[in-house]
Order: C-alpha cells, then sequence, then structure tokens
C-alpha cells in the first residue's frame, strides 16, 4: 500500500465537494454568522473612531478581513463532521478497511474541507463589496488566495484531527463552539489586539487565525501588525503541523 494515493484523494474531495454544492442549506448556514457581523457591526461602526485601528482606515476596511478569516475558521473546523457523518452511514469503516492509506484519507478530507471553506470564503468577500469594502492593492490577490489556502488547511486539519477522537455529531459540534469563538475573539478579526489585556494578547500571538487575519489585512488594506512574510511563515507552519496532527490521530481510529 502506497503512503499516498492521488486517486483516493481526489475521490474523497469529489464526494465533500459534491455534497456541499447539493446542501444549500449548509452553504446558508455557515454564512449566517459571517454576514450578521458585516451587516451590524460594520454599518454600526462605519462613522466611529475605534482605538487601535490605523489612522485612514474605515471600520468595514478593518473588519472584512476579519470576517472572511472567522469564515474560514468556521466552516473549515466543522469539516471534521464529514467524518462523523461517514462513520454514522458506515462509509468511513468501508474506506478504512480498503486498501488505501489513512494518509490519503485525511489529505483527501483536508482537500474537501479546504475546498468548501476557501467557497464560503470568497462568498464573505463578494458579498463585503455593495456594503463598501475596497481592495487597495488588485496585484496582491494571489497572495490572498495562498492565505485562504493555509487557513483553510490549518483549520480542517484541526478538524479532522477532533473529530477522530468523537463518536458523536452533538459533542464535537458543542466542543467546537467552545473552541472556535475564543480562537475569533483572540485573533483581532473585530478590534485590535493591542486594546486586550496582556494575556489576552499573548494567546493571539500564538492563534494561527491572527496571522491570517492580519496578512488578510496586510494584502486587502495594506494595513498589519507584522510583516507579510511572518504571517504567511506562521501560517505555513500551522497549516504543516495540523495535518500531521490530524493525519497521526486519525491513523489511530480502529476499523471497526
Amino acid at each position: 500500500m502506497s503512503l499516498l494515493d492521488p486517486q483516493a484523494v481526489y475521490a474523497l474531495w469529489l464526494r465533500d465537494v459534491k455534497r456541499f454544492v447539493r446542501t444549500p442549506s449548509q452553504v446558508a448556514g455557515t454564512l449566517v454568522f459571517p454576514l450578521m457581523f458585516l451587516v451590524f457591526l460594520g454599518t454600526g461602526f462605519s462613522d466611529a473612531a475605534l482605538p487601535g485601528i490605523p489612522a485612514g482606515v474605515e471600520y468595514i476596511q478593518y473588519l472584512v478581513p476579519g470576517i472572511v478569516g472567522f469564515t474560514m475558521l468556521f466552516g473549515a473546523s466543522f469539516a471534521g463532521l464529514a467524518i462523523l457523518g461517514a462513520q454514522d452511514t458506515g462509509f468511513l469503516k468501508e474506506i478504512l478497511v480498503a486498501p488505501v492509506s489513512r494518509t490519503s484519507i485525511v489529505l483527501g478530507w483536508i482537500a474537501g474541507g479546504a475546498t468548501t471553506a476557501l467557497i464560503q470564503g470568497s462568498l464573505v468577500f463578494l458579498i463585503a463589496i455593495p456594503l463598501g469594502f475596497r481592495v487597495a492593492n488588485p496585484l496582491l490577490l494571489p497572495v490572498v488566495a495562498v492565505v485562504l489556502l493555509l487557513l483553510a488547511v490549518t483549520f480542517v486539519g484541526f478538524g479532522v484531527a477532533l473529530a477522530s477522537q468523537f463518536s458523536d455529531t452533538q459533542g464535537f459540534g458543542l466542543l467546537i463552539q467552545f473552541i472556535v469563538f475564543p480562537i475569533f475573539f483572540l485573533s483581532g478579526a473585530l478590534f485590535p489586539l493591542s486594546e486586550l489585556p496582556a494575556v489576552a494578547q499573548y494567546l493571539g500571538r500564538v492563534n494561527p487565525l491572527t496571522y491570517g487575519v492580519d496578512a488578510l489585512r496586510g494584502a486587502l488594506v495594506g494595513a498589519s501588525t507584522y510583516p507579510l512574510a511572518l504571517d504567511v511563515l506562521a501560517l505555513g507552519v500551522s497549516a504543516a503541523v495540523m495535518v500531521a496532527v490530524g493525519a497521526w490521530l486519525f491513523g489511530r481510529v480502529e476499523s471497526v
């Protein structure tokens, strides 16, 4: 059995993408929270001078990269539900006993989850444009795509790692919500980390989403806390770690 089976990876990726496209309720459900933040916060604080936000940057400009990052986190982390859904239907047992490496299975699920998360993030970005969001430098859009991909891989890997330790969707869903929102609020997505207590600032510095949001702001708005190269490097490391952890934990899942 080879370590990587491209056909198996492609089959799992295609299965996830088809299931996502064929369930409009899932698409709508994952966009509800981001749109609420965009509409209510983006318009409510449009003329406010909030502390810590760079001079000359409107709040909608500051907010959109954070909400796109949150969408990636929310959608990608819940990709772990695909594993539990496959377990309930018996599909997981079938692929675990098939002559396919666990690494190929994990990579297929990560590829599918990352693709669906990218679709959701792109939809939020497009919806934000009529609300007043403007891209400062369109030439940096390829960098934005790389950042979104690294964010998606990081949190899909996280979702797969976590889901591999659960046997029911309810417990997984509750725990994900307890984890996702602290990660979101400690990323600087809604307000600068510099305005938070020292402990919260420290937690923000070890949060992968912090670097994703900062990179998106740097590329889309031209206002970031860290150098863009540092943000991308931190995301690359977090993506590699999460994929490795997800593959290792999933490799311990029993086939019966």
